[in-house]
């Protein structure tokens, strides 16, 4: 009987002591193998899990696709209104209801701008693959054109294999040359989040389609088809939250059930990312737990408003000019991401970094200057705890002003720095007088 007890309270304490301990490494108790929470305009991280962890994300690769469909749209290599015949390969992947899919005719044509809504809003394989051929000619082509684009939008963990995010056996031996039968694409979450990132940055038109709830392919005619949008999160659908735009979910075998999403509400937007949750449900209620987490306890404030001054170091010494010093300010305000309780005068720390270059040994600038002219920067440090830091090296750039003078200064004539040198040196005589005097007595 004391064996039971000792047993039951020691497995009571183990238990208490786990759930302890998961709560302080994982706060939100999210239930994903991993996840990532940003603000959008800073690229701020709020709250990770397993981040770094390579995983499969599935049809989250059309992220993309979708970034190279606008580049090339932007740069007038693809039009919208550009008119696509449809190859042997699109024709028999678009033919697999098994598959996300829009059934393409094989004598068909279709435009650009269809293709990329049933896309962009019902992860339309087939589709995908149709807009690789028009946009590099071949997916095999293509292919090593994401991945270049991840190289260059500093992406780390990633690996693409094909345009769709399935797993290459689902090709009909027809996937991208240079690739395995069974190879299927992977990234970290912190990668996943800051394609989505410099998605939104770069090309924020794509969350005009992928806003879509529901949409109807070829309406009118023979072909059509309803497209409901996979993002069950978008208002209107099965699992709506308020203010979800975007983006993409994804599911494989091997990638389990991923989403990666997006919120505005009050002038402030979020990205979410869950890889390899529990079901098709529990992406949306765990991307759920981190919108209300952040929409609930987050805003962005201005801590140090344009024309702030350190106390103290608001003037620079200038030499050779017709005043002695220069008044200095910041030239723009500095905003962050704010938790709610969170006292910025207490986690927040500005300082000046003076530019080396433009200054003497003593720290002096060199008249003439003129107004506007950049002497350094103000920068800002956080001290709180669970500080991620940004998902951009970029973003650490959103804690700087410059540090500009607030006049011009001109040059004093030769008269005036020959008075002034005059002066400097009786000057000097009478502080040595002065010190020889105090020493006799």
């Amino acid at each position: 009987m004391i064996v039971s007890i000792l047993t039951i309270f020691l497995l009571s304490f183990y238990i208490n002591n786990s759930n302890s301990v998961l709560a302080e490494t994982d706060p939100l108790g999210i239930e994903a193998e991993a996840a990532i929470l940003i603000e959008a305009s800073t690229g701020k991280i709020l709250y990770e899990k397993n981040a770094d962890k390579v995983l499969g994300i599935a049809s989250m690769s059309k992220m993309m696709t979708e970034y190279l469909l606008f580049e090339a749209l932007a740069e007038g290599r693809v039009t919208l209104d550009q008119q696509y015949n449809v190859s042997d390969y699109v024709y028999r992947i678009s033919q697999n209801r098994s598959l996300s899919n829009v059934p393409l005719r094989q004598d068909g044509t279709y435009s650009v701008q269809e293709l990329y809504e049933s896309m962009a809003i019902y992860s339309a394989n087939g589709s995908t693959i149709a807009l690789t051929e028009i946009i590099a000619g071949s997916e095999t082509n293509f292919i090593k054109m994401m991945n270049d684009k991840a190289a260059e939008l500093g992406l780390q963990d990633y690996k693409f294999y094909n345009s769709t995010g399935l797993n290459n056996k689902d090709l009909a031996g027809m996937h991208p040359e240079g690739t395995g039968p069974t190879d299927e694409n992977v990234m970290s979450a912190r990668a996943t989040a800051k394609l989505a990132y410099y998605l939104l940055k770069d090309f924020p038109q794509l969350l005009e389609t992928a806003s879509i709830p529901k949409k109807k392919f070829r309406e009118g005619t023979d072909d059509e088809i309803n497209m409901d949008n996979w993002n069950w999160m978008l208002p209107g659908l099965v699992y709506q939250y308020q203010d979800v735009d975007g983006i993409k979910t994804g599911s494989t075998d091997f990638a389990g059930y991923s989403f990666t999403g997006t919120a505005e509400r009050d002038g402030v937007r979020y990205i979410t990312v869950v890889m390899n949750t529990d079901g098709y449900k529990a992406r949306f209620d765990e991307t759920r737990k981190m919108l209300d987490y952040a929409f609930s306890n987050y805003s962005i404030e201005e801590i140090y408003p344009e024309g702030y001054q350190v106390k103290d170091q608001s003037f620079l010494p200038v030499v050779k000019g017709k005043e002695k010093e220069v008044e200095i300010e910041s030239s723009a305000p500095i905003n962050v991401v704010l938790k709610r309780g969170e006292q910025e005068k207490d986690l927040y720390k500005a300082e000046y970094v003076l530019d080396k270059e433009l200054l003497s040994k003593e720290n002096e600038l060199m008249a003439p200057i003129k107004k506007g002219t950049k002497v350094g920067q103000l920068v800002v440090s956080y001290n709180g705890t669970n500080n991620y830091g940004f998902i951009t090296p970029e973003g650490e750039n959103t804690l700087k002003a410059d540090l500009v003078t607030m006049e011009d200064v001109e040059k004093a004539n030769w008269f005036t720095l020959m008075m002034r040198g005059i002066g400097g040196f009786f000057g000097d005589i009478w502080s040595s007088v002065s010190d020889t005097i105090k020493g006799l007595f």
